[in-house]
């Protein structure tokens, strides 16, 4: 017998994909953090690494995405968690502290621009995937394939 899925938590949308579309933010379930895509009808997810998950700060950031739904819309105080789980899996020290740098400046509420310049400085060193926008396109359409 298959044990139910840990319910979705925290989800927070950091846009939506295109104006009245599906909006794309993160959640976690049973502790692991989670690339969520949502509509009126559903909400999908999926295990977020942690370039999905530091793309999906960057895009909240560089404001990459439409207004996302108000009532779920993702807060500072969502991304300062979001960003404090990333340090948490990091082990390259000097990534470590660029994001420790980064979250200094969300928690400072600078600018989005300079967040985001931090976040991608974090990125993974020769990352040879898409930016981060196109990081996160990419799970989108994966999460929105078929429904």
């Amino acid at each position: 017998m298959q044990r139910p899925a840990a319910p979705l938590e925290g989800v927070r949308a950091i846009g939506r994909l295109w104006p009245g579309g599906p909006w794309v933010g993160f959640g976690s379930r049973a502790g692991a953090w989670s690339c969520v895509v949502g509509t009126d009808a559903a909400v999908r997810d999926e295990p977020a690494d942690s370039e999905l998950l530091l793309a999906l700060a960057i895009a909240h950031f560089a404001e990459a995405f439409g207004e996302a739904p108000p009532d779920i819309e993702a807060t500072q105080s969502d991304l300062s968690l979001l960003v404090r789980h990333l340090i948490g899996m990091q082990t390259d020290g000097r990534r470590r502290a660029l994001l420790l740098e980064a979250l200094d400046a969300i928690d400072d509420g600078l600018a989005g621009d300079a967040v985001a310049v931090r976040l991608t400085a974090a990125s993974s060193p020769g990352n040879d995937r898409a930016d981060p926008v196109e990081l996160v396109l990419a799970a989108a359409r994966e999460l929105t394939r078929g429904s």
